[in-house]
Order: C-alpha cells, then structure tokens, then sequence
C-alpha cells in the first residue's frame, strides 16, 4: 500500500535492519490487545500470510473467505486483507480473551508491527512507528527475534521481490484505460498467487516458479 508519510512525525528518525536491537519488547502483549482491535482493512495479506494460514489452520483460500478474510482494491490491484469483526470489534481471529489465536502463523504485518517498512535504493529497512503502540516500560529487542520468521535472507527478499512486482503490475493498471484488462488482471494475480492452493512445503520455490508465468503474461500488458 503507497502512504506518504514523514518520517520525521511518525517514527523515532533512524531506520533498522532485522539485526538491530529495538525498543520493542512488551512483555508478550500481556494484558493488552489494543493493536488487534484498532485494525480496520489494514493488514494487507501477501502470498506467504496466505500459506502460512492456509498451512497452520489446515484450511483453503475460499474457507478464510467465509469470515476471516476479505479482498479490497490497494493502489488499483485486489489483494486479500484480515477481516474484521461485526460492529468494528476487532481482527477475526482476536479471542474472546484478547489473544491472538494464530499467533504461530500471523501475517509479517502483525509480526513486525509496530515497525513498519519503507522502500528505497533498491531494499527496505524498518522504522519504529512511535505513536502505534502505547504499552508501557518496552524492552529492547532483536527484531529478527520479534518477527520470528523462518529463513529471514529468503524471506525478506520475496517481500522485496512482491512489493516490485506490484509495483509493475499497478503501472500498468494506471495506463490502461481497457477495464476488461484491469479485470483479467487482477483475477490472474488472484487466482495465480492466493486462490490456487501452495503445497505444504517450499513456498519459495512455488512462489518464484508462479512469479516466472505472471512476469511473462504481464509483459503483454506493457
């Protein structure tokens, strides 16, 4: 999702990698679930948010769609987000208790929050959103630790190489003024990337194989 922010008004002015030490650390949200409740549409889910719910829940794209996810439009392109409760009460998968109940597979928003990314040169580097998080008395942390993601190198880079390709596809959306093209190709990446099922196992080498296909149809459209 493109924001315009000021780095300077919402974050504590530096940027981090995955392997600095960041004030972060609240005690496991303990007593606290403010940030599951003040959501709305904003957790924005990738291919690997997909697949990892879709492996820790042991269910399918179109099941989540029945109350725990949702599709909008971001920047002309329709991706899939956490839904929100009835009434605005909070992510779906919030418990009665306020406990996150896919805490092992919660999306790589969820799981750097309240970091944020922002892209340039190439890469991306964290920053501290300052005002995101109001639990007292934080602790640092490494935020490799905090994110707790398997294989961070391979990670970090399909959230890189996802967030180009949108940008691709999202140019060539502004463009065209064909809707019939602007139809077909949001039901392609759809389709190609969340609606068809990944096997259990190596997401990588599933994802990057179906990215080869969409960069050669998405040529077309150029």
């Amino acid at each position: 999702m493109e924001r315009e922010i000021d780095l300077q008004e919402i974050s504590d002015g530096k940027l981090y990698t995955a392997n600095d030490m960041v004030k972060i650390g609240c005690n496991d949200c303990k007593g606290c679930s403010e940030c599951c409740r003040v959501v709305g549409d904003t957790i924005i889910l990738d291919p690997y948010d997909l697949w990892q719910l879709e492996s820790g829940l042991q269910t399918d794209f179109e099941t989540l769609m029945q109350g725990k996810i949702e599709l909008q439009v971001v920047d002309g392109t329709i991706l899939p987000n956490l839904k929100i409760r009835e009434g605005g009460a909070g992510c779906s998968f919030l418990s009665a208790e306020g406990r996150c109940t896919i805490h092992g597979y919660r999306p790589g928003f969820c799981r750097m929050f309240p970091m944020g990314r922002i892209y340039e040169d190439g890469g991306f580097k964290y920053f501290l959103q300052v005002h995101e998080c109001d639990y007292p008395n934080k602790t640092k942390v490494k935020l490799k630790k905090w994110m707790g993601i398997p294989e961070l190198a391979r990670y970090e880079k399909f959230v890189l190489d996802w967030h180009d390709f949108l940008k691709e596809v999202q140019a060539v959306l502004k463009k065209t003024e064909n809707q019939e093209i602007v139809k077909n190709l949001n039901l392609y990446i759809l389709n190609q990337f969340f609606v068809t099922a990944y096997e259990a196992d190596d997401f990588y080498g599933q994802f990057y194989g179906r990215m080869e296909k969409a960069e050669e149809m998405l040529r077309m459209y150029r």
